[in-house]
């Protein structure tokens, strides 16, 4: 499977946040499972199987296309758009 243009545009990763929160979820009072870094713009929100869903929210909002895992020992990258997956 060929990988999407939009993950080949990443070159440099941006890191995993220092505070391992969702910044959305914390104001709302609310919890979280995962956290993903939008590699457009650094954003931090939650997954799709956290009940707010805020990384895909952003990329609704922004149409930022790809997100990184910031799970410690996860090494991949999503493309909502191509709706495609990529290891590094």
């Amino acid at each position: 499977m060929a990988i999407c243009s939009h993950l080949q545009s990443v070159e440099t990763l941006l890191p995993a946040p220092a505070e391992h929160v969702c910044p959305e979820c914390v104001a709302q009072g609310d919890t979280w499972v995962h956290l993903r870094v939008c590699q457009t713009c650094g954003h931090v929100g939650c997954c799709n199987s956290s009940k707010n869903k805020h990384a895909t929210r952003h990329f609704k909002a922004t149409e930022h296309p790809v997100v990184t895992s910031a799970e410690p020992g996860e090494q991949w990258a999503w493309c909502y758009i191509d709706e495609q997956m990529a290891e590094y």
